[in-house]
């Protein structure tokens, strides 16, 4: 079947084998070899692989009914995921919207926070202000909102061209200001475009808590949290988190949210919320924004498999899995061990220069000076190098370049919730290795291992 001409295409000619299976954190291609989920694929299967009770609810679904369209019926399961999402979710989120995907979820989001607007008689207010660097899907509204220029640039002639701030990327400055302060300093740039733009015409602030692809597990000082809520209640701008890495769970809170204890307005989700068992995402808000745009005729705005009955039967059975096994409570507690092995690797290779995140959503960036931060030589390409010498040693890790897509080398490092601190030593081995193999190849320096 390897010989056989293939015509699917996607993002490039790299050729992979068949996957075989899957198992709690490991994958097995056709040939039988092993590696451990070390992204949880793209930061999606929080619960692992082919979990047996999950499969069985899926099952059951399907000897029911695999689709039903939203306008003809009502399910049982969108219901009752929609209810258990919302109890999972900080006070004055209660309305669900759900959708396949994350790209579709940011995209509903701006759609809800602009068709709110116009039952407000607030039609001037349509501009979105993101960061950069970030990632926030690649349909044409959510590409328009990301910050990374390999993927966006060819598109901008066909996007408005949404206002950007920079991220908090505060590990990068040199300057006498204490962590507080910094944050604070990031956060008043968002004060200083709503100026710039005109607060009538602003109408949303979209931001990923803990940066995802783009900024490799950026967590903001805590005074960033809050003085962005601030802001954005001063100037009537709706706050849009984007928590389709960060959601369900993968940073040792149900939401990201939760640890500044902040409420945005509106939240994205996917990835995990569906855990890779069924494309699934979803739009939390709450009742003061969705009501009156119901209220005005309807959200001009859907999806075929919004709500589709065997996708929220997977959702539902996802999210009781992680309360019955403890995982998000279990992403806490597994995530300072592997951040905890992360930094050790700090003191074993002078070229990793940063080592970041919360949870189990953790990254490592490399550097070719610690001091000035500057990134390595982008002909070297790391940032895909290192993937394919642990993915030859049965580790998969996810990877992009730093600094809006230009230069710089991160590498997230996801597992699924489910593993257990003997699976960390085991999958750090692996890296180790790979790190080992790729400081040989290309001269850079590496200590003595203790």
């Amino acid at each position: 079947m390897e010989n056989k001409p293939s015509h699917l295409f996607y993002q490039s000619r790299n050729s992979r084998p068949f996957l075989d299976r899957g198992e709690g954190i490991y994958l097995f291609d056709e040939s039988g070899k092993r590696y451990i989920d070390g992204s949880s694929g793209a930061m999606v299967s929080n619960i692992g692989h082919s979990n047996p009770r999950v499969l069985a609810k899926m099952k059951a679904q399907m000897d029911k009914a695999t689709f039903g369209y939203r306008l003809h019926f009502r399910t049982h399961p969108s219901e009752e995921l929609a209810a258990k999402t919302v109890a999972m979710t900080p006070e004055g989120l209660d309305r669900v919207f759900f959708v396949s995907g994350g790209s579709e979820a940011v995209e509903s989001a701006i759609k809800l926070a602009r068709q709110y607007a116009l039952t407000q008689g607030r039609r001037s207010r349509y501009k979105v202000i993101s960061r950069f660097p970030s990632y926030h899907g690649c349909t044409l509204g959510a590409l328009d909102l990301t910050g990374y220029a390999p993927l966006r640039e060819p598109f901008a002639p066909m996007m408005a061209g949404m206002p950007k701030i920079a991220a908090p990327a505060t590990y990068l400055d040199r300057d006498n200001l204490t962590e507080e302060e910094r944050g604070l300093k990031y956060a008043e740039l968002l004060r200083d475009k709503i100026e710039e733009l005109g607060p009538d015409t602003v109408l949303a602030f979209l931001m990923e808590p803990i940066g995802g692809a783009s900024t490799g597990a950026l967590v903001a000082p805590d005074s960033y949290y809050v003085r962005v809520r601030e802001i954005c209640n001063e100037y009537d701008v709706l706050l849009i988190y984007d928590e389709v890495m960060t959601g369900a769970g993968r940073t040792g809170k149900f939401l990201a949210a939760e640890h500044w204890g902040i409420t945005p307005d509106i939240v994205a989700m996917s990835k995990g919320f569906g855990a890779g068992y069924a494309p699934l995402g979803a739009i939390v808000a709450g009742a003061r924004l969705v009501e009156p745009v119901l209220d005005a005729g309807g959200f001009l705005h859907g999806f075929t498999y919004a709500g589709n009955p065997l996708a929220c039967s997977a959702g539902l059975a996802v999210l009781e899995e992680m309360e019955d096994l403890g995982l998000i409570e279990n992403a806490a507690r597994m995530g300072e061990v592997l951040m905890a092995e992360l930094r050790a690797l700090m003191d074993r290779y002078p070229f990793i220069g940063d080592v970041r995140g919360k949870g189990l959503l953790t990254a490592f960036e490399f550097v070719a000076d610690r001091a000035t931060m500057k990134p390595l030589d982008p002909k070297l390409n790391a940032h895909e190098r290192l993937v394919e010498l642990a993915y030859a040693r049965g580790l998969v890790i996810y990877s992009r370049r730093t600094r809006g897509g230009a230069a710089g080398d991160h590498f997230l490092v996801a597992p699924p919730l489910i593993i257990t601190q003997a699976q960390i030593e085991e999958m750090m081995a692996i890296l180790r290795d790979a790190l080992d193999a790729f400081a040989d190849e290309v001269g850079l320096p590496k200590e003595t291992a203790a």
